[in-house]
């Protein structure tokens, strides 16, 4: 069984429910993706994987979804 992974992404543009939807849905389609929480807040998101999750396809999912990562 592979070791559940975590990673942070800070994005741009985010201000409300919609976006949190559409940034959760995205992101969630990408393979090994088990969980997304979204901090409106901060801008911060959290995407937990069953083992590695790749990080450009989880920014092109954010930016499919109408966002930028910062950094």
């Amino acid at each position: 069984m592979a070791a559940t992974t975590t990673a942070v992404y800070n994005v741009e543009g985010m201000s409300c429910g919609h976006c949190v939807g559409a940034v959760t849905e995205e992101v969630t389609a990408v393979p090994g993706v088990t969980g997304v929480e979204v901090d409106l807040e901060t801008g911060r998101v959290t995407v937990t994987g069953d083992g590695p999750v790749d990080a450009d396809s989880v920014r092109s999912a954010i930016d499919e979804a109408g966002y930028g990562v910062r950094g």
